[in-house]
């Protein structure tokens, strides 16, 4: 018996991609609740091996969708709800029209309301992969938290991250996790470990002014991505508090700062008081200790295997050390300096901050204590000294955290120029890249301290020193050439 030959543009790639206007018409939905369904479900458009293949002949550029991706799709019930939303919007539009105010009052009680807790639950089954998908939801919503009410973005919405943005540093805080920090020019990076598990984000820089309104920045589709990143956040939070054995939503154990103090706030409102929560500890459900410090165990195995593990060992004692950096430090902040960040990373290594109270909420020592040590400065010099405290600029706390050191004051002091601030985010062992000399001059004597053999790292240290005075020399011929000329 003779099979029937198959129609042309049936089978392979033109099978397996659909079209957007194929996939609006399947699903029977707008534009915009297609969009909105695709970054809920995590879906987004593929690009085929032979384009004119899968476009059933066309040869202009389409936006293509996975035929068992938009097959996925038919069965979620936010469907009907993007429907219900169709059918609501209908309704008030033609009560408002006729001037209905008792049904329009009615079916503004009764809108429909959006769950997405069982997308979270379909997209990361385990809490390892909430985790590893964090960076993007933190970055958003640290954004989102600066922003004013918007015309696509609405208040609740910046409240709600700001809360949630809040209550994650408080457990970054308890859980000393915080292990790198930079300041660029975009904001602040900071990167955290959580059960193993390194996440980076940003934190805008604060300024008193709204972000840009040009039209190539869709907020309302930015909107979308953070109405679900909140509920992902709320999740992890719930989560990380509880294996902190913290109360969730969070409970201060001392007090938070009164209504009467509010009327000393220099600044906005909502920055203030969420600074001055950052300074307060936590109360927990019970008094046992958390320790989440790794045991490496030892097997007998190979050569290189014994070193693996001797490096591990080292780093683990390196962050045990790193997570009581500033302990039984007292920090003083002037008011020019940023108080946000460095109130979090002096915190999350065990430090105590303050600042004045007659400008700020939520200080908790005044500046004529004598027990202070440190005073961040961000000016050339200050009238009234004390001698007992360093006075020194922020940069000296987020260099002392890269380097897992306290590191020289002298170099900091109010009115010094400062040394360059280096990234921690770059790999120490790259090859045929520039270093800088600076960031040469602090490994040289790191790798001499640690090394007491000629090991690899103290060859490439030696290396390194020999470049360096090369170098040296170098300028030094070019700069009496320069001379001879002139």
């Amino acid at each position: 018996m003779v099979s029937k030959r198959k129609k042309k543009y049936t089978t392979g790639e033109a099978a397996q991609f659909m079209t957007r206007k194929a996939a609006l018409k399947k699903l029977q939905l707008s534009l915009n609740d297609f969009r909105k369904l695709c970054i809920l479900k995590g879906i987004y458009p593929r690009e085929p091996r032979n384009r004119k293949r899968a476009q059933k002949g066309n040869t202009n550029i389409k936006t293509l969708y996975h035929v068992k991706d938009i097959q996925f799709l038919l069965h979620e019930p936010i469907i009907w709800k993007l429907r219900d939303y169709k059918i609501f919007n209908k309704k008030v539009g033609r009560a408002r029209a006729l001037k209905d105010f008792e049904k329009l009052r009615r079916y503004l009680d009764n809108h429909p309301t959006l769950k997405l807790d069982h997308i979270v639950k379909e997209r990361y089954p385990t809490f390892i992969d909430a985790l590893r998908d964090l960076d993007d939801c933190l970055t958003l919503c640290f954004l989102f938290s600066t922003f004013p009410s918007l015309a696509h973005v609405p208040r609740d919405q910046s409240a709600l991250c700001t809360r949630l943005t809040l209550e994650f540093m408080h457990a970054v805080i308890e859980a000393k996790a915080l292990r790198k920090v930079f300041i660029s020019i975009k904001g602040y990076y900071f990167q955290v470990e959580i059960k193993g598990v390194t996440i980076t984000w940003i934190v805008p820089h604060h300024f008193s002014f709204a972000p840009q309104n040009k039209a190539e920045v869709d907020f309302k589709l930015m909107s979308t991505f953070v109405q679900f990143y909140t509920i992902m956040l709320g999740f992890i939070n719930f989560r990380i508090y509880h294996s902190l054995n913290l109360y969730y939503p969070p409970k201060f154990s001392a007090a938070a700062p009164s209504d009467s103090e509010k009327s000393l706030v220099d600044e906005e409102v909502f920055v203030a008081e969420r600074v001055a929560a950052l300074n307060f500890p936590l109360s927990k459900t019970s008094n046992e200790s958390v320790d989440d410090d790794l045991e490496i165990d030892s097997f007998q195995t190979g050569e290189q295997d014994a070193d693996k593990i001797e490096e591990a060992k080292k780093d683990a004692e390196k962050i045990k050390k790193l997570k009581t950096l500033f302990k039984g430090m007292k920090f003083f902040l002037n008011r020019e300096v940023p108080r946000e960040p460095l109130t979090f990373i002096i915190r999350c290594f065990g430090g105590e901050v303050s600042w004045d109270k007659t400008l700020f909420v939520g200080s908790t020592f005044d500046e004529n204590d004598e027990s202070i040590t440190h005073q961040i400065v961000d000016r050339p010099s200050m009238e009234k000294q004390y001698i007992s405290r360093y006075y020194i600029q922020p940069q000296w706390v987020f260099d002392s955290v890269n380097t897992r050191e306290l590191l020289p004051v002298n170099k900091y002091f109010m009115g010094e120029t400062l040394p360059p601030h280096l990234s921690p985010f770059i790999d120490k062992d790259r090859d045929q890249q520039y270093i800088p000399p600076e960031e040469r001059g602090f490994m040289i004597p790191q790798y001499l301290r640690n090394n007491t053999r000629k090991t690899k790292s103290q060859m490439t240290a030696m290396k390194m020193m020999t470049e360096m005075k090369r170098e040296k020399k170098r300028l030094r011929m070019d700069s009496k050439r320069k001379k001879i000329k002139k």
